[in-house]
């Protein structure tokens, strides 16, 4: 199965890292091409993906006003997305914490047949490496207790690490999305499940990343606990 792959890249004061992951996306077999969203990173991130701009027809930026969320990054780059005409669009953060080498591997899952792809850090084991032992109990138990909450058979339900092929994105109603944290992924997957797509989890290494700062939150932990309990009411009241 052909079809055109978009890595969407979303960013915020990415600048030590940005180039670093432009080049090894672009050097990957299977002709990814690359959006980068940015939110009017103060750091000069934009201006450095313009700058690759200059050497390749593969690269693309998309430029926010201001910081509105990682949902909302995404959801703008699958719009983007979709007029564009992809066919396989993938999430991956900017900060080397998803290893660009495991692209191929999830675009090969998708062309088997199922509609979204995860990299999954816990599908077999536990695959994280260098973040505090509290963080990984978090993430953890959170996936845990979507699971308990949604019914969802997914290991890994707040993994950023994604593929979709482009029917998802154009079934699920992106105007519905209304989360942007943790939130976010558990949403987009909850719904996905929901309508009865495919979804296969293949296992990644996640390796905390080594430059820039975390964007983590209390607050975008606390979306995530409490989202998950609103999309199950909705989903039971009929309103998902």
């Amino acid at each position: 199965m052909k079809g055109k792959a978009l890595v969407i890249v979303p960013t915020y004061n990415e600048a030590e890292n940005i180039t670093g992951i432009i080049d090894a996306v672009l050097a990957l077999p299977g002709d990814f091409h690359l959006l980068v969203v940015d939110d009017n990173s103060p750091d000069g991130t934009a201006n450095l993906v313009k700058q690759k701009q200059q050497n390749s027809e593969k690269i693309f930026l998309l430029e926010r006003p201001g910081k509105q969320g990682l949902g909302k990054a995404y959801i703008a780059g699958f719009r983007w997305a979709l007029e564009k005409d992809y066919d396989f669009i993938f999430e991956m953060d900017a900060d080397f914490s998803h290893n660009p080498e495991d692209l191929p591997r999830l675009l090969k899952t998708l062309k088997k047949g199922y509609d979204l792809v995860i990299g999954s850090r816990y599908v077999s084991g536990v695959n994280v490496v260098n973040w505090p032992l509290s963080r990984v109990i978090l993430s953890y138990f959170a996936s845990v207790y979507v699971r308990f909450i949604t019914g969802m058979h997914i290991k890994d339900t707040t993994a950023g690490f994604v593929g979709y092929k482009r029917k998802i994105l154009e079934t699920v109603d992106l105007n519905k999305i209304q989360f942007v944290g943790y939130g976010f992924q558990i949403e987009m997957k909850y719904r996905a499940w929901r309508k009865g797509f495919k979804i296969k989890e293949i296992p990644i290494i996640f390796i905390n990343r080594q430059k820039g700062v975390s964007k983590m939150s209390g607050g975008i932990i606390r979306e995530g606990i409490w989202g998950v309990l609103k999309l199950k009411w909705k989903a039971i009241t009929g309103k998902l």
